[in-house]
């Protein structure tokens, strides 16, 4: 066996970590796909000879090669809805099908996801090599481009951005949370009767112009109104905390498209604002929301 040979099947052994490392940072199958081959091309290219530890080595390499596509991705945030809005999950021969992407994502942990795409670049790299896969900070550093001690400090934002200053134990959160499970569970079943039990009776729902353009109505009031604008809906949407309180978030492949702040009052939601515009997303201190 020659030295590329070997090297291929050393890779092979070692894409389904890399995978892992790439969709967690990336939230997306097919970029994390190509982001495991563009460090396949890499190594190819390479003198290894010097290499010891050669997991660590392709880790680290696609690592960088997903932080330059999260800066990449975050020059493009002002991009026009038309461009911004990602498309629906298609198959792809010899790829990974919506449903098992969909499945994915459950098993990483669709809110993490979630809000790691909230994350500045450094951040979600600090956070995912250290945090998910105990990478030490003196390791992440050099991908950063900074010393171990400020690693550890971006480390440390990402994980209180991500885990929140609040826990479901509170409980109102746990109340609110009750709430937001029966109008997503209603929803998904297109129980229009479950639905109206969930909603005050003088609801009103806005959304915000990024919403509007991409489909629907500016403002809906009443209960029957918004539940017949829910029913049959939010297959995709998961709760989660928005800006320390129980509400309601929206992905595609991994990347934050809609959120929904609720109010509740008297345990009912008596108010929903569709959120989408993407500088307005990015504001929104989102948190994982325990089981």
């Amino acid at each position: 066996m020659d030295e590329h040979e070997w090297l291929a099947e050393q890779f092979e052994v070692k894409r389904p970590h890399l995978q892992a490392v790439a969709y967690r940072m990336l939230g997306s199958f097919s970029e994390a796909d190509d982001a495991v081959q563009e460090s396949w091309l890499h190594l190819s290219r390479s003198d290894t000879s010097g290499v010891e530890n050669l997991g660590g080595w392709l880790t680290t390499v696609v690592a960088r090669i997903c932080l330059d596509m999260l800066r990449s991705r975050n020059s493009r945030r002002e991009e026009s809805l038309d461009t911004s809005v990602p498309e629906p999950i298609t198959s792809r021969e010899g790829g990974i099908d919506p449903e098992q992407e969909a499945l994915l994502a459950d098993a990483v942990g669709f809110a993490l996801l979630v809000v790691l795409d909230t994350l500045n670049p450094a951040e979600r790299l600090a956070f995912v090599l250290h945090d998910v896969f105990a990478l030490p900070f003196d390791e992440i550093a050099p991908i950063v481009e900074r010393s171990p001690t400020a690693t550890r400090q971006l480390a440390s934002r990402a994980r209180r951005r991500v885990r929140g200053t609040t826990t479901v134990k509170d409980p109102d959160l746990t109340h609110q949370r009750e709430v937001v499970d029966a109008f997503l569970a209603a929803s998904r079943e297109g129980s229009f009767d479950a639905l109206l039990a969930v909603l005050d009776p003088d609801v009103v729902f806005r959304a915000d112009r990024t919403a509007v353009s991409a489909g629907g109505p500016e403002e809906v009031r009443g209960a029957p109104l918004v539940a017949k604008q829910f029913s049959g809906r939010a297959q995709g949407a998961r709760p989660a905390l928005v800006n320390g309180a129980v509400g309601v978030v929206v992905a595609r492949r991994g990347r934050l498209f809609l959120v929904l702040r609720l109010t509740i009052r008297h345990g009912k939601i008596a108010g929903i604002d569709a959120v989408a515009d993407t500088a307005q997303l990015h504001q929104l201190h989102l948190s994982v929301l325990e089981d």
